[in-house]
């Protein structure tokens, strides 16, 4: 009997811990149900699935027309004395002038990557300026893994955008979207090859429009958005949701080189005027106002007594040019441009620079208060004004720098003073006696105690410099002018 019950005892007391610890799993699983939270509904995941469907719809209609483009080009590097040759263990053998003689610079390959969109079956591709700049060879692998061999077929720096051609037929083409229909907000892709990885698809939104004055071009009026840009995806394709081309991606606004949220791409109304000039005569024949303009800021708004602070002020007016003909004068404010508000002078600039010469055109201006309406016959942006000086033009200590005209907008953008007066430095040759005495962004003002106003101006004069000859610049750097010389010795 003590045995019975002491076995009967055992198996209750096995039964009551079999059941608490049954209890406590069951309260443990409910306790982690409830953690989870509710599930995701039938509903939503058939919202999401769509959307995802649907961007790989675009990305995989897009993608095929996407290249990279990979160019090599040669840099001068180097030059100046070898710091062995000035030892004194050589030049007790080969004498006191050994290492006297100027090493020449050497020569290197370099390479550089970006993307480009196939815009055409027959082969044209479009891609930023700054890609295929300077390039010896430019290779084009496209999404099958061809390669062919790239050839420029023209370039505008002043917009960033280049048109290159391979010697191909039937190939993949993305069709064109309206970027004056772009909405802030609206949903893009950005599709390039950042960093060498090809066909990388991105995705954000336009975070705004009509951004000029970031210093990237001359003519300004870029797509703003969040889609990630990196390096390598210069010249790929900004698209909307419908598979479309609205905008050429450029460049971004980062401190670091890498992605921060901030990108630009060139619109495509804009890509496809620069493209079709350039496809048809290899340059870009631009429109032109023959006027100085300025913006309106609110303490100008006063002094003219208007309501807003919008519009185009007129500065100057180019003599015997468009707008004198047409009757501008001095302190008019161009506030319509074929029936379009212009609020800012970068748009009238850009909307001017789009028209063909010989056009005539309506505009709207406010003259002592009063509005008025003028008919003007643009006319062609002048060659001088349209290029800088091209490096290697001069055979003298001058050779290899670049210049273009001091402009309102680029003086604003540099924080020149008004009073300073001549042209700026885009670039200089690497292999020029001015590298290192010249930067860009530097406005020469004198060239041997000649005063230069535009690019007209400094040709006149350089042009006049012998080949051995030193030169005296006046220069202005940093918020204040300096005397600069170059010498051949």
């Amino acid at each position: 009997m003590f045995f019975c019950s002491a076995f009967l005892n055992k198996t209750v007391r096995s039964l009551a811990v079999l059941t608490a610890g049954m209890c406590l799993t069951l309260l443990f699983l409910a306790t982690v149900s409830e953690a989870q939270g509710p599930k995701v509904s039938e509903q939503s995941i058939d919202l999401l699935t769509r959307t995802g469907t649907a961007m790989a719809e675009v990305t995989a209609a897009v993608k095929p027309s996407i290249v990279n483009i990979l160019t090599t080009r040669t840099v001068k590097v180097g030059g100046g004395k070898d710091p062995f040759l000035d030892d004194p263990f050589f030049k007790r053998f080969f004498g006191d002038q050994f290492g006297h003689q100027r090493q020449q610079p050497k020569e290197q390959k370099s390479s550089g990557m970006g993307s480009g969109v196939i815009v055409s079956s027959e082969g044209y591709i479009i891609t930023n300026s700054h890609v295929v700049k300077d390039a010896d060879e430019i290779k084009v692998t496209l999404t099958d893994k061809r390669e062919f061999v790239g050839k420029i077929i023209g370039s505008d720096l002043k917009t960033e955008i280049a048109v290159v051609k391979i010697d191909a037929k039937g190939l993949p083409t993305v069709p064109w979207g309206n970027s004056d229909k772009l909405q802030v907000g609206e949903v893009v892709l950005a599709v390039g090859n950042p960093f060498g990885l090809n066909q990388t698809v991105t995705m954000g939104i336009v975070s705004a429009l009509g951004r000029a004055n970031v210093g990237i071009a001359d003519y300004e009026d870029f797509v703003q958005t969040d889609a990630a840009i990196n390096p390598g995806n210069s010249g790929g394709a900004l698209v909307n949701v419908r598979g479309e081309v609205v905008g050429i991606n450029t460049a971004i606004y980062s401190t670091t080189g890498g992605y921060q949220g901030i990108g630009f791409a060139i619109p495509s109304n804009m890509v496809k005027s620069i493209m079709e000039s350039l496809i048809k005569t290899g340059k870009v024949v631009r429109g032109w106002l023959g006027v100085s303009i300025q913006s309106v800021t609110p303490e100008l708004a006063k002094q003219f007594d208007l309501k807003d602070d919008i519009g185009a002020l007129v500065g100057d007016i180019i003599e015997d040019g468009p707008a004198e003909k047409a009757g501008l004068q001095r302190g008019d404010i161009i506030f319509e441009y074929d029936g379009k508000k212009i609020e800012e002078p970068y748009i009238l600039r850009n909307m001017v620079a789009n028209t063909l010469p010989g056009e005539q055109h309506t505009i709207k201006v406010l003259r002592d208060g009063k509005a008025k309406t003028m008919t003007i016959v643009i006319g062609e942006l002048p060659s001088d004004a349209q290029q800088p000086v091209e490096a290697g033009d001069f055979q003298n200590a001058l050779k290899g720098v670049s210049v273009q005209d001091l402009t309102p907008e680029l003086a604003k953008k540099l924080r020149v003073p008004d009073k300073i007066k001549g042209v700026i430095v885009s670039d200089v040759e690497e292999s020029s006696i001015a590298a290192g005495a010249l930067m860009q962004g530097d406005v020469i003002q004198e060239v041997n105690r000649k005063r230069v106003i535009d690019v007209k101006s400094y040709k006149d004069v350089v042009a006049r410099i012998k080949k051995d000859e030193s030169v005296l610049l006046l220069i202005f750097r940093g918020g204040s002018s300096l005397f600069v010389t170059l010498s051949q010795k």
